[in-house]
C-alpha cells in the first residue's frame, strides 16, 4: 500500500472540549488547503479523545487528507487513522509499524537533534519533525531549534521534514526555503479571526519557489 505524501500545511488541533466547534474549525482549515491534520489532545479523557478522533478521521476522509493521531497509538488503531506521531517517550517506530501496518504514516519528533532524525529514518519513520523554531504558545517551554538545522537535515535525510513551533504565515517561508517539506501550525490557524484565510496564507507559501540548495 502506498502511503500518502507528507508536505504542505500540517494542521495540529488545539486542546478544546467542544467537538462540533473543533470539527467546524478543522473543516475551514481543510478548505484553506491543509495537507495533513494531526489530532493532539493530552488533557481530554478517553471517551472525548475517541469522539473527537473519530469525527476528525471521518472529516479528513471526506477531504481526502491524511489524519494523524499524536502519541496515542491505541487510539490511532481504533479510529483507523492514517498514521501516528510519536515523541521520544512514546511508542517506538517499530511498535507503531507493527500495530498500524506498512500503509500508514509514522512521524517522529526530533526536537533540535539531527541524530534522532537519522535514527528515526533508519527505523522506518515516514517523516521527522524539528522545532520549536519560534516561541510556541502551545509549548512555551519547548526546545529551541536553529533554522539551519533544516538545511543540514535536508542534506542528510531522505524522508520529509516537518518544521514546528510558533510558525505563522509571516515566518514560515524562511523554514521552507531552508528545507522544510511541511510546516505545522496550531494557534496561528485555530485562533485566527478568519481560519480559512489563515490556512490559505500558509498554503500559498508552498507556491513560492524554494531556494534550498543541497551543496
Amino acid at each position: 500500500m502506498t502511503r500518502p505524501q507528507v508536505g504542505g500545511l500540517y494542521a495540529i488541533t488545539p486542546e478544546i472540549a467542544g467537538t462540533p466547534r473543533l470539527i467546524t474549525m478543522t473543516r475551514e482549515i481543510l478548505r484553506g488547503g491543509a495537507r495533513l491534520v494531526q489530532y493532539r489532545n493530552k488533557i481530554a479523557d478517553t471517551s472525548l479523545q475517541l469522539e473527537q478522533a473519530s469525527s476528525l478521521a471521518h472529516l479528513c476522509r471526506k477531504f481526502g487528507i491524511p489524519f494523524i493521531v499524536n502519541d496515542h497509538l491505541d487510539l490511532a488503531v481504533e479510529v483507523d487513522a492514517d498514521g501516528v506521531h510519536v515523541g521520544q517517550d512514546d511508542a517506538s517506530v517499530s511498535d507503531a509499524r507493527r500495530r498500524l501496518g506498512r500503509g500508514k504514516i509514522i512521524g517522529v519528533s526530533c526536537y533540535n537533534r539531527l541524530e534522532l532524525a537519522v535514527e528515526a529514518e533508519r527505523e522506518g519513520a515516514d517523516y521527522v519533525a524539528f522545532g520549536a523554531f519560534f516561541v510556541s504558545i502551545t509549548k512555551p517551554g519547548a526546545t529551541v531549534a536553529p533554522m539551519d538545522l533544516l538545511h543540514h537535515a535536508k542534506r542528510k535525510l531522505h524522508i520529509p521534514i516537518v518544521a514546528i513551533g510558533g510558525i505563522t504565515p509571516n515566518n514560515g517561508l524562511a523554514l521552507i526555503q531552508q528545507g522544510a517539506d511541511a510546516v505545522a501550525a496550531s494557534n496561528a490557524l485555530f485562533d485566527a479571526p478568519n481560519i480559512q484565510l489563515a490556512a490559505e496564507k500558509f498554503s500559498r507559501l508552498f507556491d513560492c519557489t524554494p531556494v534550498f540548495h543541497s551543496s
